[in-house]
């Protein structure tokens, strides 16, 4: 079952630090006023997309959600968890939060989780995906992609995505690399 990481307090210093209103945010994100309240108290999880545009708002990048020394081992399932949003996903963020060139993200996903319905972009030019166990689908724009175990795909993080467990029944392991570091 996928857990929610806390990351409301700090959008909310990073909105208050800029001087903005949930409205300001709000608007700039194309969300309600309650919604971005409701994740500053961690009350919702967004989708991927509107993750990006909440930082984007205020003027953070995703990855500096998330803290982690600036040298680090990771030992086996014990990466910093994240929330990068979308639903019914468990995800370790594997490099500092604080790198710049790389980041690279272990999602475990829930039978029908997915990053949403509406395609995103995200501030990197190269998005890696490896698929170590399960279905994954990839959209980009209006083409499909289907990969399962041992399948890689490399595309560009700034065209319009998403993705998805096609499995109705089995969760989908997938390490994500994004270069450099959204």
């Amino acid at each position: 079952m996928a857990r929610q990481v806390p990351i409301g307090a700090r959008l909310r210093a990073a909105r208050l630090g800029k001087g903005l209103t949930l409205e300001a945010v709000a608007t700039s994100a194309g969300i309600t006023q309650g919604f971005v309240s409701r994740l500053e108290r961690d009350q919702v999880s967004p989708s991927v997309a509107t993750l990006v545009a909440i930082c984007d708002a205020v003027g953070l990048r995703v990855g500096e959600l998330f803290e982690a020394p600036p040298t680090q081992i990771v030992r086996a399932g014990h990466g910093s968890p994240i929330n990068f949003g979308g639903r019914g996903a468990t995800e370790s963020l594997l490099t500092p939060g604080n790198q710049s060139q790389v980041e690279v993200i272990r999602s475990v996903i829930d039978p029908g989780g997915s990053a949403g319905l509406d395609l995103y972009v995200l501030d990197t030019e190269i998005e890696f995906a490896y698929v170590l166990r399960g279905t994954l689908v990839i959209v980009i724009g209006e083409e499909t992609f289907s990969l399962e175990a041992g399948d890689a795909m490399t595309f560009r993080g700034r065209d319009p995505h998403t993705w998805r467990n096609a499995s109705a029944a089995e969760e989908c392991e997938v390490l994500w690399m994004l270069a450099p570091a959204p």
